[in-house]
């Protein structure tokens, strides 16, 4: 052996096999390589999305102006005036507008009960309208129907005329209106002191009254019944119309 193999200056020679390994440490360390250099770019992402809400965080936790408000009695606007005086300045107008808008609908209501009151004098001012007299015969025994076929002659006839033409209708029931005029003309001339020739017939009319009911034996043991109708006669007697008014007066 020589001095320079014990001195171990001298390389060895390379094996056979050296470059196979190294050719796999070198293809080995690549693919290390590149999932660190993947991983990084993950690990720097989440890192900086951790960071980014924390960095857009800090605007909001640092709006001192919200959290430095100052109390509603030492608010001051441009002018340097208190901003609760001048929220009661305004709210003030308001409050008293609200009686004023509630007035104007009495205001308005005010002209028409004058002219009510004043049409209301204007037709007291005027004549009294014309006096009526009323008679009533009730449950005369017929029915309405027969009655109102003779007291649609009366009507607008003067006392002299009605009684002329109940005397000379062939019918029963103008026995009952005879009386019943009768009757009317007595309380005008007594209750009304009014006179038998001015007055005429404004109204006469005949309305339904109980119907009397009442059976009759009939053949095979039946039975049939039998109505008794019955009715309300009224008369209205008012003086004549004085010539020149007009029939809302009568």
């Amino acid at each position: 052996m020589s001095a320079e193999d014990e001195k171990g200056e001298t390389p060895a020679e390379p094996d056979a096999k050296a470059p196979a390994a190294e050719k796999a440490a070198a293809e080995k360390k690549p693919a290390g390589e590149k999932a660190a250099a993947e991983k990084k770019p993950a690990a720097a992402k989440k890192a900086a999305a951790e960071k980014r809400p924390a960095a857009e965080k800090k605007p909001a936790a640092e709006k001192q102006p919200a959290a430095e408000k100052t109390p509603p009695a030492e608010k001051q606007d441009a002018a340097g005036e208190p901003a609760a005086k001048k929220a009661a300045a305004e709210k003030k107008p308001a409050a008293e507008k609200k009686p004023a808008a509630e007035k104007k609908p009495a205001a308005g209501k005010a002209p028409i009960a004058e002219k009510l009151s004043r049409r209301a004098g204007k037709d007291a001012a005027k004549a009294p309208r014309r006096r009526v007299v009323a008679a009533h015969a009730r449950y005369v025994r017929t029915s309405a129907r027969k009655a109102r076929m003779v007291c649609g002659h009366l009507r607008g006839k003067s006392v002299q005329e009605a009684r002329a033409i109940l005397a000379f209708t062939p019918r029963e029931v103008a026995r009952d209106w005879s009386k019943l005029l009768e009757s009317a003309v007595a309380n005008a001339e007594s209750n009304h002191e009014l006179l038998e020739d001015d007055l005429i017939v404004r109204e006469a009319y005949a309305d339904e009254g109980p119907t009397i009911k009442r059976f009759r034996p009939r053949a095979m043991g039946r039975a049939t019944p039998i109505r008794k109708r019955t009715s309300h006669l009224t008369i209205t007697l008012t003086p004549r119309p004085e010539p020149g008014t007009t029939k809302r007066n009568r």
